[in-house]
């Protein structure tokens, strides 16, 4: 919902001076908050949620005396918190989160006696935590995380608020003092939590006061510096409630004393993953018939897969078990996961075949970097294929990709790469409306790319990997991505080496000459890599209409003719590899314009005439343009020389489209020494023979005859 002026929330203040409850959620106000808000002078409840909120906070929302609940989260409000808030005594519930926020939260809190709910977690908070807060003893709901507070905190405080249930800490800098918190003190009494979020505090060990917990939901613990083994002590803590158990990236090398099942009878979500696990993954796992995810990638387990794993697990939705040191075959009985939706079995030593039964239910399949061989699984039916993302590369899969992939709707990345597929390129996945990444590097994909009979387009292809393949004939740029998704990316500058979360697709690309991992794809990665096949003919000219192109790789091929000048358009060329072609002409001059290109390179080609200077292309060395022996200036050693007494007219290509370029200053380097016509002739780069080459050869021998009758008198 979209409000057509900014002064929408001034006009509803001056007409509506009665109300009492006034929310707003999920509409672009696009505003700061009007002082006069504060004409509500009956409001209770004000909440504006995601509505695009800007600028401070307005003193005059201290005046709002009767409001018991303010929340104003996920909006772009600014600077300090008015210390005149402490004056909203009546003020039960107070949510700033997910803004931007700093400065110190004023003192004058404390005087919020009535706060049951305080969330200021996701700002940029910078100074330390007021000892104003630990008097707020009706607080249940404390969020401080993810904000930039200085100093340390001293846990045993929080301990005082008796009636505090849900405390989120983490994401903050400074060290959390467990301090003296041993249940074995007679004098403390520690809150009954329900939900503790103590994320990235720097705690070492796991903490004392955990023992007497028995009414936790959610236990996070992750990020900090535990190591060691998970205490036996852990397994009676909050056996009846427990759902959320989440320690992943610590230290931690196993379980001390493990149970033959798991206690916790309501687990929904265990996430060990980034530890030090050691041994197989044991058997109590599956035993919990509640679990819905289980994550323990990233560790040093070993041994083979649970054979107990699909017998009484039947609500597991996410597996993730990659990188880790895992052997053997995968048992068909994976399948009787039937809701199954998340598999990463990725990084690992498994082999065999893959059960045929794996696709039906499954969203996110990810095998890649083990040694499973066979064929890929045929059962992607349209009835039940849910697949958005898979990934089987680095393996030693065969044969024909299943043409039933077709039906799989909701397919986004495909990543076949290094294996041993044997197949032509997969034009029936045109219609595929999702179909962003398709890779297919290091195979035995061969033949023409043709063009389908019907109009099939790929309409939203970025990534396209046919590298080290046997693919012939021409490429068909203009078929393959003529839909708008390329051309219409408007893309920022920005790193892509960011690790989220192993729900994102990852693929290596060989990019500025070294190969590139990237973990995350961003929607702005745009890539065409069609290294070491045998694709000739010219380079399509449409490559240079694709705007977000970051990434050109066409070597090792035998494509012909002129560099496009239109790749002077590809404003956000980071790496461009046109070597060990047979192309021709000069460097377009357009070129070096390309304010983003780290890697260029076009060597061992038939590339005639002066490198265009400029600041671009002269950081690249001579490795980047070698091989070429008619070409000349910095960096080569061979320097460019005209003919004295010649004004050269630049390189001309045909205004009409023809492909025709002439290259001057080679087409009259032999005149003084009277070198006859066919000579000339000869460092002429023709693509086509048409009436307007005709029309230059006579106007050459026009002049070379009067230069020679020149010489003569």
């Amino acid at each position: 919902m979209m409000f057509s002026h900014e002064g929408f929330l001034r006009s509803l203040a001056q007409n509506l001076t009665g109300l009492e409850k006034l929310h707003l959620s999920h509409i672009d106000i696009s505003s700061s908050i009007p002082d006069t808000l504060a004409n509500l002078s009956h409001l209770k409840s004000l909440a504006l949620l995601d509505c695009h909120l800007s600028g401070k906070l307005p003193f005059s929302l201290s005046n709002l005396r009767h409001l018991f609940y303010l929340g104003l989260p996920r909006n772009n409000i600014s600077d300090q918190i008015p210390p005149s808030f402490g004056n909203l005594s009546q003020l039960t519930t107070l949510v700033l989160a997910l803004n931007q926020l700093s400065g110190p939260i004023p003192p004058s809190f404390g005087n919020l006696t009535q706060l049951t709910e305080l969330s200021l977690g996701s700002n940029n908070f910078n100074s330390s935590i007021p000892p104003s807060l630990f008097n707020l003893v009706n607080l249940r709901l404390l969020n401080l995380m993810d904000n930039n507070w200085s100093g340390t905190i001293e846990f045993h405080k929080f301990l005082k608020l008796q009636n505090l249930t849900d405390l989120r800490l983490s994401g903050n800098k400074p060290e959390v003092l467990m301090g003296s918190t041993s249940m074995n003190n007679a004098t403390i009494v520690v809150p009954k939590f329900e939900r503790l979020v103590l994320r990235g505090c720097n705690i070492s060990e796991f903490p004392d006061f955990l023992r007497s917990q028995d009414s936790l939901l959610v236990l996070d613990l992750s990020g900090n510096g535990l190591h060691g083994r998970v205490p036996k002590w852990m397994w009676n803590m909050s056996t009846q409630t427990l759902k959320y158990l989440i320690i992943p990236h610590n230290f931690l090398s196993g379980f001390d004393r493990p149970p033959s099942t798991i206690p916790w009878v309501n687990l929904e979500f265990l996430e060990l993953a980034s530890n030090s696990l050691v041994g197989e993954i044991p058997p109590l796992f599956c035993n919990v018939s509640t679990l819905s995810s289980v994550g323990l990638s990233d560790n040093k387990l070993s041994g083979v897969l649970p054979q107990c794993l699909g017998n009484t697990n039947n609500d597991l939705q996410y597996l993730f078990l990659g990188n880790n040191n895992l052997s053997g075959k995968v048992s068909p009985q994976i399948c009787n996961l039937t809701k199954l939706s998340y598999l990463d079995l990725s990084s690992n030593k498994l082999s065999g075949m893959l059960p045929q039964c794996l696709g039906p239910g499954l969203e996110y399949l990810n095998l890649a970097n083990n040694t499973f061989h066979g064929i890929l699984p045929k059962r992607f039916t349209t009835a039940s294929c849910d697949l958005s993302m898979i990934d089987v590369s680095h393996n030693k899969l065969q044969g024909q990709l299943p043409r039933s992939l077709v039906n799989c709707a909701s397919l986004e990345f495909l990543v076949l790469s290094n294996n041993q597929f044997d197949d032509v390129f997969p034009l029936w996945l045109g219609p595929l409306q999702k179909l962003k990444i398709l890779a297919m590097r290091h195979n035995g994909f061969y033949g023409v790319i043709g063009q389908p009979k019907k109009n099939r387009h790929f309409p939203e292809l970025r990534i396209l990997d046919l590298s080290y393949n046997n693919f012939r004939g021409k490429f068909p740029a203009e078929y393959i991505f003529s839909g708008n998704a390329i051309r219409g990316i408007t893309s920022e500058q920005g790193s892509y080496d960011s690790y989220d979360h192993y729900l994102q697709c990852s693929i290596s690309i060989t990019n500025k000459g070294i190969e590139i991992y990237y973990p995350k794809i961003q929607d702005d990665l745009v890539v065409i890599h069609l290294s070491n096949n045998k694709f000739e003919g010219n380079i399509p000219q449409f490559i240079g209409k694709l705007k977000g192109l970051r990434l050109l790789n066409i070597s090792n091929n035998s494509f012909t003719g002129c560099i496009p000048l239109s790749f002077g358009d590809l404003t956000v060329l980071e790496s461009l590899d046109l070597s060990h072609n047979q192309l021709s002409g000069e460097i377009p001059q357009q070129l070096s314009q390309l304010s983003f290109l780290e890697k260029f390179n076009v060597s061992h080609n038939n590339l005639t005439g002066r490198i265009p200077g400029g600041t671009q292309l002269s950081t690249f060395d001579v490795t980047s343009f070698e091989g070429n022996p008619r070409l000349c200036g910095d960096p080569l050693p061979k320097k460019c020389e005209n003919p004295e007494g010649i004004n050269l007219p630049p390189s001309t290509t045909n205004p009409k489209g023809s492909g025709i370029e002439v290259d001057w200053k080679f087409a009259l380097a032999g005149l003084g020494s009277g070198l006859v016509v066919g000579v000339v002739l000869a460092d002429v780069v023709i693509t086509r023979w048409d009436e307007w080459f005709i029309e230059i050869v006579d106007m050459l021998i026009r002049l070379v005859k009067r230069m020679r009758r020149f010489r003569n008198e």
